[in-house]
C-alpha cells in the first residue's frame, strides 16, 4: 500500500511539474492547431470583472489577438493597426478581442493611449495563454521592464504574439503565430482571410 501511495505521489508531482514548466524560448511553443477548440477560461475586463471566454465568442466570429502587453511598442502598433480595419471586420460580421497578461489597470491605459474601441481582456494569471500553448518563460533581460510596467502583477511568462480567427463555437479557423515579436500579420492578409472565412 505504501508503494502504491508513493507511486501516485510521484506521478502527481511529475504531472504538476510538467504543467508549470514553460518553454524557455518562443520557438519552442506547441500551440493549438486549426480545427481545435479554444477552452473557455475566465478572463478579466478593464473593470476587473470576470468574463467567461465562451460568453464573448458565442454571438459572432472573433478576431482574437494575443499580445505581450501595453509596454511593448510592436504590440501597440499592431493594436492600432487592428483598430484601422475594425469597421471593415465588423461589416463582415466579426468582432475584435485582444488579450494580454496585463492587469485591468494596464489595459485601461492601453485603450486610452492607442484610442481603441474594441475589447481588451486581462489574462494576468496566464491560464488562457498557457491553454493556447503559446506561452514561454520571460527572458531575463525583460523581467525588470515587465515588472515595472504591469502594476504589481507577477508574471513569469509571455505569450508569443498571435492572431486567431475563431467561430461561434470557439473553434480555430485560422492562426498566425510569430515567435519573432517584431513581425505581425498585415491588415491586407487579415482582411483577405477574414473575407474567405466569413461565410
Amino acid at each position: 500500500m505504501k508503494n502504491l501511495i508513493y507511486i501516485i505521489s510521484l506521478f502527481l508531482g511529475l504531472f504538476a511539474n510538467a504543467q508549470t514548466n514553460l518553454p524557455k524560448l518562443a520557438t519552442e511553443i506547441s500551440p493549438l492547431l486549426i480545427g481545435e477548440k479554444i477552452p473557455s477560461i475566465t478572463l478579466q475586463s478593464i473593470d476587473g470583472k470576470n468574463i467567461n471566454f465562451d460568453d464573448i465568442t458565442k454571438s459572432k466570429k472573433t478576431i482574437l489577438a494575443i499580445y505581450r502587453g501595453g509596454w511593448c511598442p510592436y504590440c501597440n502598433l499592431h493594436l492600432s493597426a487592428l483598430g484601422e480595419v475594425e469597421e471593415k471586420l465588423i461589416e463582415m460580421g466579426y468582432q475584435i478581442v485582444a488579450i494580454s497578461p496585463d492587469s485591468p489597470e494596464s489595459l485601461r491605459e492601453t485603450i486610452t493611449k492607442d484610442k481603441l474601441n474594441y475589447t481588451l481582456l486581462s489574462d494576468s494569471k496566464g491560464d488562457f495563454i498557457k491553454a493556447l500553448g503559446i506561452s514561454y518563460g520571460v527572458p531575463n533581460g525583460l523581467k525588470k521592464k515587465i515588472k515595472t510596467a504591469i502594476h504589481g502583477v507577477k508574471n513569469d511568462f509571455l505569450p508569443v504574439p498571435s492572431l486567431f480567427i475563431i467561430d461561434e463555437k470557439s473553434e480555430i479557423e485560422f492562426e498566425y503565430i510569430s515567435p519573432d515579436y517584431k513581425t505581425r500579420i498585415s491588415n491586407e492578409l487579415l482582411l483577405a482571410v477574414a473575407a474567405v472565412l466569413k461565410k
